[in-house]
């Protein structure tokens, strides 16, 4: 008996070992439950301030479809918060440079559209810095801010995220504007149901993990839902101005 016993002391050693493995690695992930984050995890969430709404676009930037949000944003003296793609911004540098220039904030998405819970401590920690480090030399400013892809956090990431200087943000409210069936009314309808002060809003302005030219809706959208932000008398900025 006392020899059966020692023999699963390592075994059930081991077996906790794994459990704290995989709760470090996909623990963080119960964050994409989005009202179980704004409850538990207000700051992760976006909350901020009443009386504001951040505007934020994922996926970019697109020299066909990130210029036109630009021009809709600086019509309406907009600000925004762009998360961007490694593989995008090397892709088409210059656009950094125009957001910055525009007044907009530039902020990391990942290298690739993928989701971090396939990729452990070291490639998850690389693909982070990687980006960072692009973001840093296209816009001569440090990104403060991190949105995993599909946002689903995981252990590595926020471990990652927190070396590298990087604060990540989900969202409270979104636009459901990657399906090919999405439409100007849809986008609207979603973003602005429960919509209150503090919430911040996901969009995307660029389609590289979308159905093709689902952007159009949301850069459709895009007006009428400044306005409405402006009839609740909302001031709506990027994430930095959010906090």
């Amino acid at each position: 008996m006392t020899a059966s016993r020692g023999h699963r002391r390592p075994a059930l050693a081991l077996a906790g070992t794994a459990a704290v493995a995989l709760a470090a690695q996909f623990g963080p992930t119960a964050t994409a439950v989005a009202p179980l984050r704004r409850r538990l995890f207000p700051r992760l969430a976006g909350a901020g301030r009443p009386g504001r709404i951040a505007l934020t676009f994922d996926d970019g930037p697109d020299p066909e479809s990130t210029p036109r949000f630009l021009d809709v944003l600086a019509e309406h003296r907009v600000r925004a918060t762009f998360f961007v793609l490694g593989t995008m911004l090397v892709r088409s540098p210059w656009l950094a440079a125009d957001l910055v220039a525009a007044g907009h904030e530039v902020a990391v998405h990942g290298w690739e559209h993928r989701n971090l819970l396939a990729r452990g401590p070291l490639a998850t920690y690389r693909d982070l810095a990687r980006t960072r480090a692009l973001v840093e030399a296209t816009t001569g400013l440090a990104p403060r801010f991190f949105r995993p892809p599909y946002g689903v956090l995981t252990g590595p990431a926020l471990l990652a995220s927190a070396r590298l200087g990087l604060a990540p943000v989900l969202w409270t409210r979104w636009g459901r504007d990657w399906r090919a069936t999405a439409t100007p009314d849809s986008v609207f309808g979603t973003v602005t149901a429960g919509l209150d002060g503090g919430d911040t809003v996901l969009l995307h302005d660029a389609d590289c993990a979308a159905d093709p030219g689902a952007w159009r809706a949301t850069l459709a959208a895009l007006p009428r839902l400044l306005a409405e932000c402006r009839r609740r008398g909302w001031v709506v900025g990027p994430l930095g101005a959010h906090r």
